[in-house]
Formats: C-alpha cells, sequence, structure tokens
C-alpha cells in the first residue's frame, strides 16, 4: 500500500459586488469587447470595503469543510496562498483558523503570486506523506482589487478578489497510476525574470504599491513555461496526455489557456474555463475553478486532473491528481 494526498473536500467564495467590463469604461480608455477579445474576461468580483483576505479564505474553507462533512478541530494544518494578506504578519492562516473556529494544529502562508496554490499543494501533500499531518486545509485567497492602479487599463482590467479551498487527507491507495490523490509535482521559479510582474511597494518603498506588468514579454514566457511544467508532472506521475480528463488552469488569460492547450495537444474541451466570470484572481484561480468545475458536475471522483500556473518571480508549476 502506498500513502496518498487525496481530496476529501472543496469550496469556494466570491465577496457580493460583481464589476462587469461596462464599469472601467466610464473612468478608462477601454471598453468591453477590448477586454473581452483580450483577456477573455467578462466580469470579475471585488471585495467590500470591511472584507479583507481572511475572510474570503474561511468562508472558503467552511465551504470546502461542510462539503468534506468534517468540523474545524478535524484538520491538522491550514496553508493560505496569497500575495494579499491582511497584514505583514501575523499570517492570514491563523486568522483563517480563529475565525473558522479551529482550535489546533498549526498554519500558515504561502507567496508564490500566481502559483501560489500549487506550491502550497505540493507543501500541503509533503506535510501528509512525512506523516506531519492527516488532514490539510489548502486556501487560495486573495484581494487584489486592493493593489490595483485604477488609472492602468492594462492591469486593473485583468484581477479580481475571491478564494477557494481543498482539503486534502493521508489514504492508503494501492500504489498505481490509478490511485486517488497527488501523483505528480513539478515546480520551478527563476529570479531573473522578475521585473514581469511584481508590486511596486513593501519595504524598499514603504508603501503597499501596485501591481505591474509587462504583458506581452509575461505571455511569451508563460504559455511554454505552463505546457513544460505539465509534461514534467505527468512523467514524473507516469502518465500522458491520454490519460488526462481536465485540465484546470490558473485563469489569467483566455489567449494563455488556449496557448498551453494547443500546446500540450489537449482540447478546449478539457479544460476548465472561470477566466470569464472570475478574472484573474492569482492564487484563488485554480481552487476557485477546481470548486466551480466539481458545482458544475464537470470534475467527478475518478478523474485525471492537471493543474499548472505561473506567477511573479517568475514562479511556475504543476500538479497532478486523481479526483
Amino acid at each position: 500500500m502506498t500513502l496518498r494526498a487525496t481530496v476529501r473536500g472543496v469550496g469556494h467564495y466570491l465577496p457580493e459586488r460583481v464589476v462587469p467590463n461596462a464599469e472601467f469604461e466610464a473612468t478608462l480608455d477601454t471598453s468591453d469587447e477590448w477586454i473581452r477579445t483580450r483577456s477573455g474576461i467578462e466580469r470579475r468580483h471585488f471585495a467590500a470595503e470591511d472584507e479583507f483576505t481572511s475572510d474570503l479564505g474561511a468562508k472558503a474553507a467552511q465551504a470546502a469543510l461542510e462539503n468534506a462533512d468534517l468540523e474545524p478541530d478535524d484538520i491538522d494544518a491550514i496553508i493560505v496562498a496569497t500575495s494579499t494578506p491582511d497584514r505583514t504578519f501575523p499570517s492570514s492562516a491563523t486568522m483563517v483558523q480563529h475565525k473558522i473556529g479551529m482550535t489546533r494544529g498549526f498554519a500558515f502562508d504561502i507567496q508564490a503570486v500566481c502559483a501560489g496554490f500549487v506550491f502550497a499543494l505540493s507543501t500541503a501533500n509533503g506535510l501528509i506523506l512525512s506523516g506531519q499531518a492527516k488532514r490539510v486545509l489548502v486556501i487560495g485567497s486573495e484581494t487584489f482589487s486592493r493593489i490595483l492602479d485604477m488609472t492602468d487599463r492594462s492591469t486593473c482590467v485583468l484581477f479580481g478578489d475571491g478564494a477557494g479551498a481543498l482539503i486534502l487527507e493521508a489514504s492508503e491507495e494501492d500504489g498505481t497510476t490509478g490511485d486517488r490523490g497527488i501523483l505528480g509535482v513539478d515546480l520551478n521559479s527563476d529570479g531573473q525574470h522578475r521585473e514581469m510582474l511584481y508590486v511596486d511597494g513593501g519595504m524598499v518603498t514603504g508603501q503597499t504599491g501596485h501591481v505591474v506588468m509587462q504583458g506581452n514579454a509575461l505571455f511569451r514566457q508563460a504559455v511554454e513555461k505552463l505546457a513544460s511544467t505539465a509534461n514534467a508532472a505527468l512523467e514524473n506521475a507516469g502518465l500522458g496526455h491520454g490519460d488526462v480528463d481536465w485540465i484546470v488552469p490558473h485563469q489569467a488569460n483566455i489567449r494563455i489557456i488556449q496557448g498551453t492547450a494547443k500546446k500540450l495537444g489537449m482540447s478546449m474541451d478539457k479544460v476548465v474555463l472561470t477566466v470569464q466570470d472570475h478574472g484573474n484572481t492569482s492564487a484563488a484561480s485554480i481552487p476557485l475553478a477546481l470548486s466551480v468545475g466539481v458545482e458544475r458536475g464537470q470534475i467527478e471522483r475518478g478523474d485525471l486532473v492537471v493543474t499548472e500556473a505561473i506567477g511573479g518571480g517568475l514562479a511556475w508549476g504543476s500538479v497532478v491528481l486523481r479526483w
């Protein structure tokens, strides 16, 4: 028998405020058609003034716990992937821990920008396989609306707020490629490309700062690196393209998603798409799409799912798991 980190539950949360593309037309030289054509985004959600990353994460966590039929103290660890924490410290994960009423275990954040959830899944997998935790609540939660320059049409129309959560638990499987759970992982980073996507703030300026992005350069990096990491994770799992039921990509831009699927030689019919409704929710993107994919009836037990993401750093990676 082989120990695997298997999916026990999934959930998500989106703020009430929906921001359609048309809302930007009043303040920017842009249009609904321009945004849709270049990104595939039609609308996104923005958090309320009194709503923060830990609030979104806690609501997604509660949804995942309900889906898994578990109580907060059934969880051993919480990992929150975010680039927009409530505070510099303590971690948003500890705030989520308190808000959901979890009184045991441990909690911490991971920061790998849009690739954060993939890095968090890999870390949770390691905790489970090493015996340090039996159940890990992995959350991607972001309030990117707070770090957007609303006068920069190249960035502010692309991002949104939201949270998704996945509960992984230890399970004894057969040790074959047919096992449920995480079967393959590939993680990468390259700091030489850090200027392609960053926030122009932090300790170096003493200000929060805003998102700065070199869109065309990042696009060229993204398609190649996303296809490469998906292939590497599949190879690590001993699987191939023909075994894949669903690709659940980082929902940044429809053209990147289409380009990656084409490079992998896979049909868009096998891709879970939510970018049109949520925009780029950074680390929340993949867990949101996983939860929505389950809710729609697309992802079912036994399906082989490939997740892949790239974000500032640059950091990129992929996880292959059987649902």
